[in-house]
Formats: structure tokens, sequence, C-alpha cells
């Protein structure tokens, strides 16, 4: 035991990342360094500190000068610490033997009514998942955010019983929030953490950024993860008239603890400020992890370490704790993913069967059926026109006068929400009446009353374009938005959510599963400039996160001894690879394709099948060392050394198939005792895929067995990625692992050709 805590203190040094940091001018100007030392020496919190105080003592040679630097003490679920350091002195620690590394502080983003009976997940009769789990009442999630806005519904406590004795948190007050009035039975912790961004960038300006110094939510971003995770049933609840219904969480039962560690100011989180919510979150004890945050491409500096939050991340899978995070908003581009490790659960963003349709009657009564949140009333037959200046993000520079009185189209080929905001301030401030955005998809749709903004497709948008040609007096009607729900509303991968491979490790793949994140209705703050009654639609990876937060929760109350690779092994191998209602799964970009694994993972998250998986693709702690051996993050290894494709991931991805290749996995039995599954191969295209045994009897003593798997490929050039799955089943149980396989018989080329 203790070698492996030495090996892991010595191989986590790949789980630090050194990029996204501040720039500084003079060497001898402090900044923000995380100081890492890997696991505790001592139990006792306040001897670990001590430690570190000791340590910086004999660097800085005073007491006074040590509370000057030290900005936090990680002494919970690891041991290190956050300093303002001059480059010189961050060199002199890390020359130290019982430093495992030292970084720069890192800088990451922050990337229903419907959502939970779409995916089937409803409380309605004793066999489902949510009764089965009972709400999620013995679980503490913790959700590192902007904050959380206390007095909405979605937190009241009515029905709950005493706070589990074996919670160690508590509430912290601050600015407009007294820890002892605000938190109840439902939401049991609040504590907020700015030192290391104050330490990094100066106290806030409060003229210029409004923000709450304590762990009440400014933005309202904090508020809708955590609510979407565990809101209370809330009937009645709509959004500008659009989505009516019950708004509830995924575990409407489950104790929230709420970490504030992503502010305004910046529009992004102190890496130091994460680390230490995630250090305070094991010591206080919440039973799974919720981080909608993320970073950018390059995901790692020429060192070769990784971002600093997977560090947290693995102590707390160490510790049992499921960590769920985002894959971030940098889609449709291939290799944007972000939080990467094998460890984490990571998941994409899809559409629901839900949109908002909003009719737009030319005057030659064609109409088109746009998409948009607007509340109406409906504009009348107004003018319409095409500016000399149509694109979007350039209808200031026409004159006035051509967009007075108007509704003018637009066409952008950005994706970001950008253009839309631009169109609607340069058409408002011209005295327009309305504005007609064509654009690919984007998922990004901004909420309005009076002012319809409606956005159509490049094709769309062209017949509109001609019917405006064609007549001297173009006009047009918009009607106000109406909610269409199941057919033929399609589901797709939003377009903004980012894709696999990964950059780092391509041989792990990314994302690991999808969940609904566009138009997400959940509680927000006051403040949020689209906030009605205190509740808003909002899209990203940021709101796909905590829907299987609330998932994982439940399954983390149904098999409270499941370990969290078990959990996502159960969420990956019985995901939906259509929609719920048997349609394909589409993923929107620069062109609408076939949705595949780098797009979506194992697929769209099925809650009632993932609670019973059969089989699972389980490991533990030790399996982690050896991918980071594998990787060759370390030269600390066993002989012979591990292998890549040998971690025991519910997937099998090949990023570099030049003849075969043979690896094993091991699945464990978690159904019947005794059971019989078949092997069933859907092999990539061009792949040749062989599986030995292909029948597995499990009984009492036979509750986890291992396959081979040899991989052959006939292509005779570097290829693009192919899918497939490999399947056991016993009829009852289909247990599906996807398979990406590349071939590259010329290795580590770059073809642009």
């Amino acid at each position: 035991m203790g070698q492996t805590i030495i090996l892991v203190a010595i191989i986590l040094i790949v789980v630090m990342n050194a990029q996204s940091t501040f720039v500084v001018g003079d060497a001898a100007e402090r900044k923000v360094y995380v100081v890492y030392l890997g696991e505790k020496e001592h139990d006792d919190p306040a001897s670990v500190t001590e430690y570190h105080h000791q340590m910086l003592w004999s660097l800085l040679g005073s007491k006074e000068s040590v509370h000057d630097s030290i900005v936090y003490s990680y002494r919970h679920g690891f041991s290190g610490f956050a300093a303002k350091l001059t480059e010189s002195q961050a060199q002199q620690l890390s020359e130290l033997p019982e430093v495992v590394h030292v970084i720069p502080n890192t800088l990451y983003e922050l990337t229903t009514t419907r959502t939970w009976d779409y995916l089937g997940l409803s409380p309605g009769t004793s066999k489902s998942l949510v009764h089965k789990a009972d709400m999620g009442r013995k679980i503490i999630v913790g959700v590192i955010d902007t904050g959380v806005w206390p007095e909405s519904e979605m937190y009241n406590d009515k029905g709950y019983g005493p706070i589990p004795s074996r919670w160690k948190g508590s509430c912290e007050s601050g600015e407009l929030f007294n820890g002892s009035i605000h938190c109840n039975k439902k939401l049991i912790g609040a504590k907020y953490f700015v030192d290391g961004l104050v330490a990094e960038i100066g106290d806030f300006d409060r003229a210029e950024n409004a923000e709450y110094a304590s762990p009440r939510d400014f933005n309202g971003h904090g508020t809708h993860v955590s609510s979407t995770i565990g809101g209370s049933f809330l009937p009645g609840v709509s959004y500008l008239g659009l989505g009516r219904g019950t708004v509830k969480g995924g575990a409407p039962g489950v104790r929230l603890a709420i970490y504030k560690a992503c502010w305004l100011q910046s529009g992004s989180c102190s890496g130091a400020d994460v680390l230490k919510a995630i250090d305070e979150a094991i010591h206080d004890g919440v039973d799974v992890l919720s981080l909608s945050l993320g970073s950018k491409v390059p995901l790692y500096s020429e060192t070769d370490v990784r971002e600093l939050t997977s560090v947290g991340a693995f102590h707390a899978v160490a510790k049992g704790i499921p960590v769920v995070a985002a894959a971030g908003n940098d889609g449709p581009s291939a290799q944007t993913i972000s939080n990467v490790a094998p460890w984490i659960l990571t998941v994409a963003a899809t559409t629901l069967d839900r949109s908002f349709p909003t009719a737009i009657t030319l005057g030659n009564n064609i109409t088109i059926l746009g998409q948009a949140i607007f509340a109406g009333p409906e504009l009348g037959y107004s003018d319409l026109t095409y500016p000399q200046s149509g694109d979007c993000q350039k209808l200031s520079a026409n004159p006035n006068n051509t967009m007075e009185g108007k509704v003018v189209l637009c066409f952008t080929r950005e994706t970001s929400v950008t253009p839309a905001v631009d169109a609607i301030i340069a058409v408002r401030n011209a005295g327009g009446l309305g504005v007609i955005i064509a654009r690919n998809p984007t998922h990004l749709l901004l909420p309005s009353r009076n002012f319809p903004s409606v956005a159509v497709d490049f094709e769309l948008g062209t017949d509109i374009l001609f019917y405006i040609r064609s007549t001297r007096s173009p006009i047009v009607k918009i009607g106000a938005s109406r909610t269409l729900v199941a057919r033929p509303v399609a589901t797709k991968v939003a377009t903004f959510s980012s894709r696999g491979p990964s950059s780092i490790s391509p041989a792990i793949l990314k994302p690991d599963i999808a969940a609904p994140g566009v138009n997400i209705l959940a509680a927000t703050s006051l403040n949020d400039s689209f906030s009605v009654n205190g509740f808003s639609m909002k899209s990203g990876t940021s709101m796909a996160t905590p829907v299987v937060s609330g998932i994982v929760v439940l399954l983390k109350s149904l098999h409270p001894h499941w370990s969290p690779s078990a959990i996502k092994s159960a969420i990956v191998t019985t995901a939906w690879k259509t929609d719920p209602s048997g349609e394909p799964i589409f993923a929107d970009g620069s062109s609408r394709k076939l949705a595949d694994p780098f797009d979506y993972g194992g697929g769209l998250v099925n809650p009632e099948r993932a609670a019973k998986p059969g089989l699972v693709y389980d490991m533990a702690t030790h399996d982690y060392v050896l991918y980071l051996c594998a990787a060759d993050y370390t030269t600390v290894c066993p002989t012979p050394k591990p292998w890549v494709l040998d971690l025991n991931l519910p997937s099998i991805t090949i990023p570099n198939l030049r003849d075969e290749v043979t690896l094993t996995r091991t699945v464990t039995n978690v159904g019947p005792l005794n059971s019989v599954y078949k092997v069933v191969i859907n092999p990539p295209t061009g792949v040749n895929v062989g599986v030995t045994p292909t029948t597995f009897v499990f009984n009492s003593t036979a509750t986890k067995l291992s396959f081979t798997v040899r991989v052959t490929t006939t292509h005779r050039v570097n290829t693009g990625y192919f899918f497939g799955s490999l399947t056991w089943s016993d009829n009852m149980h289909n247990v599906a692992i996807p398979l990406s396989v590349r071939t590259q018989i010329l290795p580590r080329y770059y073809d642009e050709n």
C-alpha cells in the first residue's frame, strides 16, 4: 500500500497543467503557483498545513512572509499549497525532493420541464429509477461553480429529514448570504473560494464587475446547474410562456453542497480555487462531484503535464467519489474535447425533442418556420429588407434609414452568439422592428419580448432573400414562438459541443456520454439578464453535465458500493444509439452527419437501463496508475510495462492500427448470478475484429471474466476513424461498447490533401 501511494505521488505530476497562465512582465514579480506534494503524510489537517508553512518559511525566511505568500493549504484529499511566488522561488521549491511538481495557476472556463421526461426518468411509478433511488435522499452532491441563489423555491427542503451525521461541511456567511438562514436540510453546504483569483489579478473592481463576496450566485450559472441536478418539484413553470410544465432536478431529493470557485469578474475559475474547492468537498463528505467547467486546446504544455483540475479529480475518484465534468463548448471541430482524464466522466450536449418554431410569413403567403424564444406579441406585416451590408456583424455600417421601421435579414457564418447580439443591437439602434438571422445551426437562441430575433438556416435564408429580390415592396409577419415536443423534432448533438478524439490520449475515448444541454429550463439568479421570475433557459455542456450528475446520484443511491468506474461503465454501455423514439441521432456542424463516438461517446444517456447494466467494466486506482505508466508519464513502472489499450474502459479506441493489435478487457457481473452472455461484433469498415472467448458463463464463483480482442486492418492507406461496436448480450442486457479504429500505415503523419 505504501509503495502504491508513493507511486501515485510520483506519477501524478502528469495531472498538473501549466497552460493558460497570466502574462507576467518582470521575473521578480510574484504570481500564484500550486505546489503539489502528492498523498498526505498526516491525517491531521493542522499538521499538514504546518508542514506547508515550514516549507515556505525555509524559503522566505519569516512567518510574516509566509502568511503574505500562502493562498491555500490543500490538506484533505492530498497534500499541497498555493502561494504567491517569484519564478526563482518556484524553481527552488520544485528542486526539493518532497515536491512532486510546481506549476503556475490555471484558468478554466464555465462551459427541466422536458429533460427528465424525455430521458424516461419520471417518479410516477414504484418501478422507476427515481422511486427506487428514493430521489437521491441519501446522497450529497458537491457542485463547483458560480454559487447559489438560495431563495429559489427549487431549494425548498419540505419533507426532508435530518442532515446526515457524516456531513462535515458548513455554510459560510458573506455578502448578502447568511449561512444560518439561507442553508437548510436540502442546501446543506455553501463555501466560496476566491483567494487564488485575487492573488493573481487583484481585488474585484465592483464598479465594473458586480459580484458577491459570498456563496451567493451573481450570474446564475451555478444556480442553474445545481437546480438541474437536484431541484425540488415546482409545477406550472414556463419561460416567456414556452416549455411550460413542472421543473425538477434529476435527483430531487439529493442534498446539495455548493462550492463557489468561479467568478463573474474574469469569466473564469482559478485553478488554485477549484483545487481548494475539491479538497474541501472531499473533506466535507460529498458523494458525487459536478464540475461544469473546462479548458481549451492545447490541453498541456511542452512540460507534458495535465490540467490542474485533474489532480483533484484523481484524488476524489480514488476515494470513491465520481467526478462528472463538461466536454467543453468548442465544437464542432474535432479534437477540441476537454476534461479528458480517464477517471473523469465527460459529458457532451444534445438537443431535446423540443423546439420553439416561430412562423415567418412572407408577403407571397409562404410561411417559413424559424427558431426563436420570442414571447410576442405577433409582429404584423411590416417592411422586410436585406441591406447593402448583409453580414450580421456589420449591420451597423448601413445607414439607419435603410433599417428603420423594418425587419432585417442578415447572414453569418459564425457559430457563436456574437453575430446575433451584434445584429439585434444594430437593428434596434436603427429603429428596426426585428431581425432574421441566416446561419449554420448553433442551438444558441436569445430570448426576447417585443423584438423578434429568429434563426433560419442558409437554405431558408436564401429563400427569404430571393423573395425580397422578387418584389419592390417585400413584407413579412412574425408570430410568437410556440413549443413543439416529440415528433417531428429530432435529437442532435449540439454544434457547440466539443468533439473527440482526445488531443492528449487519443486511445482514451472522449466524450464518455451525451445528455440534453440545449435550452434547459432551470432556476437562476435574479441578476441574470435572461431571468424570468427566477428561471432561465441556458445551453452548453455546462447544462448537460448536471443532467448526468443527477443520474449518477440516483445510481449511487441504488448501488452505493459501485465504484466511480462501474457507474461510468453502466452509463456508457447502456446508452441509446438512437433517440428515445428510435430515430437516428445526428451531429450538427458545418454539415449534419450521423453521430459517432467522438460526438457522443457511448450515446445518449439512458437512466433506467443504466440502473441494470448486467455487466460493468470496473477499475480501481491501481488501474489508473498503470495507465499513467503505459502513457509514458513516468519511468517508475512495473515490468512488463502496461499498455494503454489494456486500460479497462467501456470502449476500445485504436488511433494507430498498422497491422494488428490484441488487447484485453474484463467484465464483472452485477446482474443475475447465473447468466450466459454471447458476444455480438459490429466491426468498423475495413477492420476485422475477433473476440476470445465468444461466450461467458457467470455463476457464484465466476463473477469476473476477461476476454481478448484481436483487431486487424484491411486498409493499405492512412484512414480516418471508422466506428463499430462490441456487445455482450444475455437477451435481457445488451452491454455495448464503442469501437473506434484508425489505420496508420505511415505513423505521425498529418495529411491535408
